[in-house]
This record gives structure tokens, C-alpha cells and sequence, in this order.
């Protein structure tokens, strides 16, 4: 589709993918340099990695326990963006601004609490069930 006639101008097909990704590249380290709830959820991940390694559980489980902690860090990334469009906008203090910060991060405390749902179910279910 001639991206003219969607409103969009910009790169198409392969050109459009390669310009996404880096883009993507720059988001995830402006995030891991400026946000210290990343650079911990990226060492959680990656202790997680070595403890799924260690365990050796069937795959199935170690992709639900992986998909997990990568869930939290894909939620923060986007409470990350949501915290700092809303900062960009204004720094004084406005209900839904603080709304907006108040319900990313509980989105955060969700994928938190199913991951050490699904962590502590798999492996009780695993060595004492």
C-alpha cells in the first residue's frame, strides 16, 4: 500500500523493517541507560536463564517460566514509555497524570505476581507435588 494514501510517509517493505528495528535497538537501550527497573528485571532475566538451564524441567514448563519474566520486562518497557510521555507533557502534579503513572505500574505488579505464580506453581507441582 502506497504508504501516502494511509496518511503515513515514511519507508516501505524490507526499508520500513530495518528502520523499526533500529529503532527498537535505540528504545531498549535508552530504556536499559535511564531506567534502573529494567537493568534489574534484565539481571532477573537473566538469572532466571541459568536457574531454567539448571533445572532442566520440560520445555513446556520452562517456556511458561521464561515467558514469564519476559513479560515483566516487555510491561515495564511500556510503563517506562507511558512514565516518561506523561513526564515529557508536564511536571506538575495532575490526577491523570498520576492516574496514567499509578496504573502502569500496576500493570508492573500483575506481571510480577503471575510470574511468581507460575515460578512457585511449576516447581512446587515439580519437586513436592
Amino acid at each position: 500500500m502506497n504508504p501516502q494514501l494511509n496518511g503515513k510517509p515514511g519507508a516501505t517493505g524490507l526499508t520500513r523493517i530495518v528502520n523499526a528495528t533500529g529503532y527498537s535497538i535505540q528504545g531498549l537501550k535508552a530504556a536499559f541507560k535511564h531506567e534502573a527497573a529494567i537493568r534489574q528485571e534484565v539481571a532477573l532475566l537473566a538469572i532466571a536463564i541459568v536457574a531454567l538451564i539448571w533445572l532442566s524441567l520440560p520445555v513446556i514448563e520452562t517456556i511458561l517460566m521464561l515467558a514469564s519474566v519476559v513479560l515483566i520486562l516487555v510491561v515495564e518497557l511500556i510503563n517506562s514509555a507511558i512514565e516518561a510521555v506523561v513526564d515529557r507533557v508536564g511536571t506538575e502534579r495532575h490526577e491523570l497524570s498520576g492516574r496514567a503513572k499509578d496504573i502502569g505500574s500496576a500493570a508492573v505488579l500483575v506481571a510480577l505476581s503471575l510470574a511468581a505464580f507460575t515460578w512457585g506453581y511449576i516447581l512446587y507441582h515439580h519437586f513436592v507435588g
